[in-house]
């Protein structure tokens, strides 16, 4: 019997982290024969989670353009699919998450009547607009997909609610697969500037901010709270990766530069990101990976947006919503900096996310659903 042919097709840093474990999954087993599919909607932080998972791109689209609009990452992932496609005939194709690759990769194999397998299925805010685009992303990827990896039950849950047709399986998420290999205590950082931190003596926070819903008036009130944070409390130092987009360095670079214990850094790759993040004492981000991945390393979260499509962490205790208004952002970081019961509360809460198995998972349901297993793969249950 011939191997299962499955073409993983990502294109973004997030999904290249979430994505790798997986492969590497694939790659192990004699039952597959996995090929990996690049768009390069990112470019240079893409390149450099595949060195650090030893991954090679079967395929490469080299989409990323200056200044790319949604719409041509859409239509050049749409129109290079087709030779890919055509060339290497997958049994399914496989696509993560939110992004405009994830939808154009998506659509791109219902075009060609290829199963898609969703991975990181089922996530909602409810409202199109935000995380924009990424809600609508999802949810059109999710009616078009025949299998669903979900995360968490919540996350099937949301599918079953609205009528979502397929497969859907509770699996975990292969983020916590991916911390696996990449975080490690002897870990030594390749950016100066995370070297010269004294993690010991300090408080290191690690900042991230750069969605296009905060754009404008949100970013400048959340960095503003970051100064006032960090003028008012001597003790802390402020780590900010910051994106590479104009409107996020722009408004970082006016309103955080020369702030004393405030870095400014440019992005780090994954490795860097999760390391400083279990050497931290807290995090504050917009991110959704930072939702998941902070809580497996026990570091409380508040989270700078208005709502989350990860709403188990925040019922978990790990996650608070912190919105996008400077004096509650400053209100909820001091209680975090003075009140040890609070930090304590949120740091051994128990993370919802996954027991870093859900590749296999995710591979076992696969061969389940192409009749090379009798029974079906048993569900992730979180706390066990």
């Amino acid at each position: 019997m011939r191997p299962i042919k499955v073409m993983s097709v990502f294109g973004t840093r997030p999904e290249a982290i979430k994505m790798a474990p997986l492969v590497m999954q694939l790659q192990a087993m004699p039952e597959f024969e996995s090929i990996c599919c690049l768009t390069g909607q990112h470019r240079e932080m893409l390149d450099s989670v595949m060195d650090i998972f030893r991954l090679k791109a079967d395929y490469d689209l080299h989409i990323m353009q200056a200044r790319q609009t949604l719409s041509s990452i859409t239509s050049r992932t749409l129109l290079g699919m087709e030779d890919v496609i055509t060339q290497a005939k997958p049994d399914l194709i496989l696509v993560h998450g939110d992004t405009s690759t994830t939808f154009a990769g998506a659509l791109a194999a219902f075009y060609h009547r290829i199963p898609v397998g969703h991975v990181e299925a089922g996530l909602r805010t409810w409202d199109k607009y935000s995380p924009y685009p990424e809600e609508m992303n999802r949810t059109l990827t999710g009616d078009i997909a025949e299998l669903h990896f979900c995360p968490t039950a919540n996350n099937r849950a949301n599918l079953e609610r609205e009528g979502i047709r397929g497969e859907k399986f509770l699996t975990g998420n292969t983020v916590i697969d991916a911390m696996k290999t990449t975080v490690r205590p002897d870990y030594v950082f390749q950016t100066p500037e995370l070297n010269g931190l004294d993690f010991a003596g300090r408080r290191v926070l690690t900042l991230t901010c750069h969605r296009r819903e905060n754009y404008g008036q949100p970013m400048t009130d959340i960095l503003t709270a970051v100064r006032e944070l960090a003028e008012r409390h001597p003790e802390i130092e402020v780590v900010y990766p910051v994106h590479l987009s104009p409107a996020v360095r722009e408004t970082a670079f006016c309103i955080l530069k020369d702030v004393p214990r405030v870095h400014l850094i440019d992005p780090i790759d994954v490795e860097e990101m999760h390391n400083l993040m279990a050497r931290s004492y807290f995090v504050m981000t917009d991110s959704g990976g930072l939702q998941e991945e902070a809580p497996a390393l026990g570091k409380p979260v508040l989270v700078l947006r208005r709502e989350t499509e990860r709403p188990e962490a925040v019922e978990a205790g790990t996650v608070l919503l912190a919105g996008v208004e400077k004096e509650r952002i400053l209100r909820l970081a001091e209680e975090l900096l003075t009140d040890p019961e609070t930090y304590q509360k949120m740091a051994k809460a128990v993370n919802p996310y996954g027991d870093g198995h859900a590749s296999e998972r995710i591979a076992q349901a696969i061969l389940w659903y192409f009749h090379r297993r009798g029974d079906r793969p048993a569900d992730f249950q979180p706390g066990t």
